[in-house]
């Protein structure tokens, strides 16, 4: 008697990988956004900012609701940027699996990184949002833009700047989000599956693997994110490799991690709280289904 084939891993539709990838990251945002803001606020002040004079600020001049600032910006950020890199990266794995077997590492980067690509496109207009509505409050009261949601801000920054402000950082973007997808979706796929052997797969095994993951992301991602977070704040036009000279010739090599312990502290539990979210969501979609 043959053997029998063990049943095809259960794959989601293309349009719920995307719904399920883009409410995951909303649902996450939502817990880590004040490490967000802290971690933004302390890259634009370079290396003068620590997390103690950036927390005691916010706290002085906005008040505890102050770290929520920007919050829209940062939904619809997840709205776009991570429904296109979950749902793509999903879809795409799904995909390479189906017809090729389980990607090796170099593979996962690969599929991560393009992944993280189609996301950056689609999710750059609330990404300028997103940096100008978080960095307000550090500006003088007469220099402050006072955006009063993410749809305001879009709509003020087409209107004052042009639609093309948009697109301001497009490369910067795409390369960070190309960084973070390649180091964070392959290293997490990696671990759990070199840790499931000895490990139940469960919340334990899922936390480990993202604070793993978070670590190498963080790691990773700074210079770029730095680097894209100084071109979209500014409202005059930039160069990837200017804006990167000028930071290390005026600041330090160093200023290129700066903001790394609340960058780790976001990237980490918002890994474990999206891919928890995505989970159960799917879980909940096959029992459904």
């Amino acid at each position: 008697m043959a053997d029998k084939k063990p049943p095809a891993p259960k794959t989601l539709p293309g349009w719920a990988n995307f719904v399920i990838g883009g409410l995951s990251g909303m649902f996450a945002i939502c817990v880590v956004q004040p490490m967000d803001l802290i971690k933004t606020r302390m890259q634009l002040a370079g290396p003068k900012g620590s997390i103690g004079e950036v927390v005691g600020g916010i706290m002085k001049s906005e008040g505890v609701f102050g770290f929520y600032n920007g919050l829209s910006a940062a939904l619809f950020r997840q709205a776009t940027y991570t429904t296109g890199r979950l749902g793509c990266f999903n879809a795409v794995f799904d995909y390479y699996q189906s017809n090729f077997g389980t990607p090796n590492l170099a593979a996962k980067i690969g599929l991560g990184s393009f992944a993280g690509g189609v996301g950056a496109l689609i999710g750059n207009p609330a990404e300028i949002a997103l940096i100008r509505m978080t960095a307000d409050g550090r500006l003088p009261p007469d220099k402050r833009r006072n955006y009063k949601h993410v749809i305001d801000a879009l709509a003020r920054i087409c209107r004052e700047e042009g639609s093309s402000a948009l697109m301001r950082g497009m490369t910067a973007t795409v390369t960070r989000a190309m960084v973070v997808n390649g180091a964070q979706l392959s290293t997490y796929q990696q671990s759990r599956e070199m840790l499931l052997g000895s490990m139940a797969d469960g919340i334990p095994l899922h936390a480990t693997c993202a604070m793993i993951a978070g670590l190498v992301t963080s790691a990773a991602s700074l210079p770029v994110d730095i680097v894209k977070t100084r071109i979209q704040n500014s409202t005059q036009g930039a160069g990837q490799v200017t804006v990167l000279m000028n930071i290390i010739k005026n600041e330090g090599i160093l200023a290129l991690w700066s903001g790394f312990l609340p960058t780790y502290a976001k990237i980490g539990p918002h890994t474990i709280f999206t891919f928890i979210f995505l989970e159960q969501m799917k879980a909940l979609y096959f029992r459904c289904a």
